[in-house]
């Protein structure tokens, strides 16, 4: 492929300043019509065109901000572009979607493409295989003109940029205890989002979770839900399970699905817990206790981060927003106490206490 003509190949073609160069370019008053025809034929001679990216980076402005989620057939990720979007066009901001579909390769097609000139400010939820990889180059480009960059849920610690997130690590904690205090005796962790950032923190907080009960800890990482159900069999009838800890939504709903198909009761015999409070998990039958990751608020403040950013009225060092998780207890898991409060139990139905 041949090598694009650069700002600085045009100076040391013309034997003039990369400054003159790129105002003769951009028609500057500063600069005599002479020299501009002169580097203007010199540079379509040699094909230069602009850095386009470089050149918006620093002055154009949008009014348009743009999002890039792994997905949004899950509840989660759905309901933070509702808050981006809402708190956005509050603020005469549009947005625009692109989905990463878990790729690293597609995420920074679509940053680089993004960059170019088409918005003022990004708000991403890194791919599984970004996390993966440990490949963050391809942020680079934007890091380097500082383009503001929020990242929401997964995030990463090298990344210089703004975050917001929940404490995945105690949320899982606090789930794991839960199900304890429930009566729980053998408790596994289930992941089919193992290699994130969310998903690691929450595996932790599961071993936390267990820490100086005497517990023994089993991790059952999923990687094709084409294989969920064999390996869940596998784990429920070979070992004594009472309680599971699922690392997402889908997880949690695909463990009761095959449970129940397999004669297991839930919770007489199984007891579970997941991640996002979503529809699936409300309307599902059993209905499943979950750890509320506030998504449509961490889309809300994720956008109101990065407008603020956008307006210099954030301090310059990035800043960390961690959100506060909750319990809402539903018929997949025992209750703690005898009174269920209609919004715990939003369908009305009784839910049971172990005794």
């Amino acid at each position: 492929m041949e090598k694009k003509c650069t700002l600085k190949d045009l100076a040391k073609i013309l034997n003039l300043a990369v400054s003159t160069v790129s105002k003769a370019i951009n028609n500057s008053p500063e600069i005599s019509q002479l020299t501009k025809i002169k580097v203007q034929n010199t540079a379509q001679l040699y094909n230069y065109s602009p850095n386009k990216s470089a050149q918006n980076l620093k002055t154009k402005k949008t009014k348009t901000i743009g999002v890039i989620v792994p997905d949004v057939l899950s509840h989660f990720f759905a309901m933070a572009i509702h808050g981006i979007e809402t708190e956005a066009n509050s603020k005469g901001y549009k947005i625009i979607i692109c989905l990463s579909n878990e790729s690293r390769e597609k995420e920074s097609k679509s940053i680089n493409t993004l960059i170019n000139g088409s918005i003022d400010g990004l708000i991403i939820s890194l791919s599984k295989e970004t996390q993966i990889t440990e490949d963050y180059g391809h942020f680079e480009e934007a890091l380097k003109y500082n383009f503001p960059i929020v990242l929401f849920d997964r995030t990463f610690e090298k990344i210089i940029c703004d975050k917001i997130s929940i404490n995945d690590q105690l949320a899982a904690k606090e789930a794991t205890e839960y199900l304890l205090q429930t009566g729980c005796q053998n408790i596994i962790f289930l992941s089919t989002i193992s290699g994130t950032s969310v998903g690691e923190k929450r595996r932790m907080g599961y071993l936390d979770g267990l820490k100086n009960t005497g517990i023994q800890s089993s991790i059952l990482n999923i990687k094709n839900y084409n294989s969920f159900e064999k390996l869940l069999m596998s784990q429920l009838q070979n070992f004594k399970v009472d309680g599971i800890v699922t690392a997402d939504e889908l997880s949690a709903i695909s463990t009761m699905k095959y449970a129940l198909k397999n004669s297991f009761k839930i919770p007489e015999d199984i007891s579970v817990i997941g991640f996002t409070n979503g529809v699936l998990a409300e309307n599902y039958i059993p209905s499943l206790t979950v750890v509320d990751q506030q998504a449509k608020k961490q889309g809300t403040i994720a956008a109101r981060t990065l407008i603020k950013r956008l307006n210099k009225k954030k301090p310059i060092k990035p800043v960390h927003r961690t959100l506060k998780t909750s319990i809402i207890q539903r018929q997949s898991t025992f209750a703690l106490t005898a009174k269920i409060t209609e919004i715990d139990n939003p369908s009305g139905k009784q839910l049971p206490s172990k005794v």
